[in-house]
């Protein structure tokens, strides 16, 4: 018995060493104190901080800074500035990038030049010290952006440029961290130092930009089934990028940004890769490393003295002054509105992860003390806290300042929350790329699930079709689960399948159908009767789909578009969907139609706040449709617009349209859309 006591006393001495208990603690933190915290609305990010200085070396001393917690906490560091790189949005920066451009500056140039000489001369810190703190008040993170998401005013242009200002801020503090760190090493900023510099950072860059996207476009074409090994593939990516910067150089937090930037194009933010990375991130590596800056903050250091309280109250007080003056020039700048302003200050106040990345670089280089680092602790309180409440008021003043909608754009904007997306199984082979492109364009605000039916005779075998189509469909669910996309599938009984998906979309209300590429026993005819007979008895906005890569690896979206479409009930919904398909691949849009057509689209665009990098060329020679073929690459999407016979958007030229797609653009990725 007593040396049962001595082993149970042993392994609960202070601090745990023992492995599997030390891994089970930090695991019930991550579990428990979000929702213990969340009830006071306290950021997670700040719990988890609060969690490590408790159960630290310099709090009750349950657990030390050890191998296996710095290694924790280096991978959720580099996952941090991962995810930072991954989840920006660069359709949104390449069409407000000028805008972006100048915010970037401000939101830049101003916290840095107001905080080093606060730093330099009031707090008394050298040189390296007080450039690589002020430009830690560069930096933002977006921590309030899920305000806006969920309050619908995401698409205004000053939170789009906020957004995009965020790429440059935070590339322009990595580079001064490589230079500080670089001037803190024995020799200095010398000639030598510039050129291996220079040298070292062109050829990484060059990696990271040109081999990079092209070695994972290939992997995740030739390799599209192992979906379990692109994640191992990102993580390697990530990774081996980190180790390059350090070779090049930099800091490793550079390779893991780059990174994210490099396969940004690559990963659509709804995909089942997109959301595994998310899971894990947020789930286990990012919690782990805050916990960890939690373990490094001293509590009698701030307490001891005067210093450390003055360090982080100046610190948290030009931090907030710098991001407040940025958000007043670019509303000089570009004539806002003061809740535009607003908006701007909450989204680019929050500090976090880049700045946390930096700090923690500094403080174990020995650039910085103890008092900053605890001060930097303070400044993330604070600034979470008011970039929350910031954001949270201006976005629904944003709301309230958006035009009044009359009923009949009420019952619009009520039908996209509650949109419905029929899958018709006609063909196993693919069917799981036209899910994956059904979750690409489904509205994110939307409950409905997406409805997958298989529709099989009414025979003797009727019930074991059923049976079988059912098996075949379970497949299906586990693959939609991967991105956390609902999916309810169904088998129904009709004599005739055209029928029987009609009979289905307006039995589930549904707004749109997506279907496969149609085949025809007929040579040279795309269109035949089972297809035509499908598009004749649905009046929904029907999707034809005809995928030849995966969808993240192409290039472009080239949409022909013929004239009095605008005219149709549909024109709104299925120019939503192109502009989503845009932004979830990071693809421009070629547009091909004729000018009354494009200010039409122009004018939705407008109406509904959608960001999308548009060309526009006027087309009208329908009968040589290939012309456009010049200006189409092979791993483009062509998307053509369709009319049904009973519309006047029907022509009798645009019959020959598919055949044309299917013999000239064979490589191609296609889709015809007929709208409602």
């Amino acid at each position: 018995m007593n040396e049962f006591l001595d082993i149970l006393q042993h392994e609960f001495e202070l601090p745990f060493s023992n492995p599997v208990l030390v891994f089970s603690l930090i695991l019930v933190i991550i579990l428990v104190s979000p929702i213990i915290f969340r009830r006071i609305n306290i950021p997670g990010i700040i719990v988890l901080i609060i969690s490590g200085i408790i159960i630290g070396p310099y709090g009750f001393g349950l657990l030390e800074q050890n191998a296996a917690i710095d290694l924790f906490s280096k991978i959720g560091l580099l996952y941090i500035m991962f995810i930072a790189g991954l989840e920006l949005d660069m359709n949104q920066f390449k069409v407000n990038r000028n805008k972006s451009f100048l915010f970037g500056f401000f939101t830049f140039i101003l916290p840095l030049a107001i905080g080093f000489p606060v730093c330099y001369y009031f707090l008394g810190y050298d040189f390296n010290a007080s450039f690589l703190t002020a430009s830690m008040f560069a930096t933002h993170t977006l921590i309030s952006y899920p305000i806006v998401s969920k309050m619908g005013v995401a698409k205004n242009e000053a939170i789009a440029i906020t957004v995009g200002g965020t790429i440059l801020t935070d590339t322009a503090v990595l580079i001064i961290l490589a230079v500080i760190m670089g001037n803190a090493q024995e020799g200095g900023l010398t000639a030598d130092f510039w050129i291996r510099l220079v040298i070292s950072l062109s050829i990484f860059i060059s990696i990271m930009f040109f081999a990079v996207p092209r070695l994972a476009k290939w992997f995740f074409t030739h390799m599209e089934k192992e979906k379990h090994a692109h994640y191992i593939f990102v993580l390697a990516v990530v990774f081996l990028a980190a180790f390059l910067a350090e070779l090049a150089g930099v800091e490793d937090i550079i390779g893991a940004f780059l990174a994210g930037l490099a396969l940004n194009r690559l990963i659509p933010h709804s995909s089942a890769l997109m959301n595994r990375i998310e899971f894990m991130g947020n789930s286990l590596f990012i919690p782990f490393f805050l916990i960890s800056v939690g373990m490094l903050v001293d509590i009698s250091v701030i307490l001891s003295g005067y210093m450390a309280i003055l360090v982080a109250v100046t610190l948290s007080v030009v931090a907030l002054a710098g991001k407040w003056l940025a958000a007043f020039f670019t509303q000089l700048a570009f004539k806002y509105s003061s809740a535009q302003r607003k908006v701007i200050f909450g989204l680019s106040s929050g500090h976090a992860a880049a700045t946390l990345a930096v700090i923690i670089v500094g403080y174990n280089a020995e650039i910085i003390d103890i008092n900053i680092l605890n001060g930097t602790i303070i400044l993330i309180l604070l600034t979470s806290i008011v970039a929350t409440f910031a954001t949270e008021k201006a976005a629904v003043k944003l709301a309230e300042e958006g035009k009044e909608l009359n009923p009949e754009e009420i019952k619009k904007s009520e039908s996209y929350k509650m949109e419905s997306i029929l899958l018709p199984l006609a063909n196993i082979v693919n069917f799981d790329k036209l899910l994956e492109f059904a979750t690409l364009i489904k509205d994110k605000s939307s409950l409905n699930p997406i409805s997958i039916v298989s529709v099989v005779p009414n025979d003797e075998q009727a019930e074991l079709n059923i049976a079988q189509a059912k098996n075949k469909l379970e497949d299906f669910v586990k693959q939609a689960s991967a991105s956390e996309t609902d999916v309810d599938i169904t088998a129904t009984i009709d004599q005739n399948v055209a029928e029987g998906i009609a009979r289905k979309s307006r039995e589930l209300i549904s707004d749109i159908i997506v279907m496969g590429w149609p085949t025809s026993s007929r040579p040279g005819i795309v269109i035949g009767e089972k297809m035509q007979g499908i598009i004749n008895h649905t009046k929904k906005t029907l999707f034809l789909c005809d995928v030849k890569r995966p969808w993240a690896t192409n290039e472009g979206l080239v949409v022909t578009v013929p004239p009095y479409t605008e005219t149709l009930e549909g024109f709104e919904l299925w120019i939503k969907k192109m502009i989503i398909i845009a932004e979830e691949l990071s693809i421009p849009i070629k547009l091909y139609s004729s000018k009354v057509t494009w200010h039409a689209i122009e004018k939705v665009v407008d109406d509904l706040n959608l960001q999308a990098p548009f060309t526009f060329t006027e087309f009208d020679n329908w009968e040589d449709f290939l012309i456009i073929s010049q200006n189409v690459q092979s791993e483009d999407i062509i998307m053509l617009v369709m009319g049904r016979k009973e519309t006047i958007v029907h022509q009798p030229i645009l019959e020959n349209i598919p055949q044309k797609l299917e013999k000239y653009f064979a490589e191609n990725t296609k889709i015809i859309v007929y709208p409602q």
